[in-house]
């Protein structure tokens, strides 16, 4: 399975089912992708646990009385089907009320920030 997508998927179960923090497998995209969503104040804190011989992320999700802050999850860019924009076709999400992840060549940011350097990339995924 795609480890972005189980990323995702884990992250709105466990805030639909409130709970305060879910472990996933460790991967640097997801390591990555936990730091701009804590960054952005989507969580609480990201985490790398090692147990044993295993390596486990764990995301602390973050709530404002008793309401998940996630709203939605979106994977944009699938293993299947790539999605690449320039810089200046980034999506704006929301009304820029939330953030398009995208995978530059000078790593992972926001669509903010790929616009404000000049930078295109791969749209990886979609939070608001």
């Amino acid at each position: 399975m795609d480890p972005i997508a189980n990323l995702l998927v884990s992250i709105k179960n466990a805030g639909e089912r409130r709970y305060e923090s879910v472990r996933v497998p460790f991967s640097k995209i997801n390591f990555n992708i936990a730091k701009i969503l804590e960054r952005e104040g989507y969580v609480k804190r990201a985490l790398e646990v090692q147990e044993k011989a295993r390596k486990f992320l764990l995301i602390e999700l973050k709530y404002i009385d008793k309401t998940f802050i996630i709203k939605g999850l979106k994977r944009i860019s699938k293993p299947g089907r790539r999605v690449y924009r320039k810089s200046h076709a980034l999506p704006y999400i929301k009304g820029n009320m939330g953030v398009a992840l995208i995978s530059t060549p000078s790593g992972l940011m926001t669509n903010l920030e790929a616009r404000k350097k000049g930078l295109g990339g791969e749209v990886l995924l979609e939070v608001w």
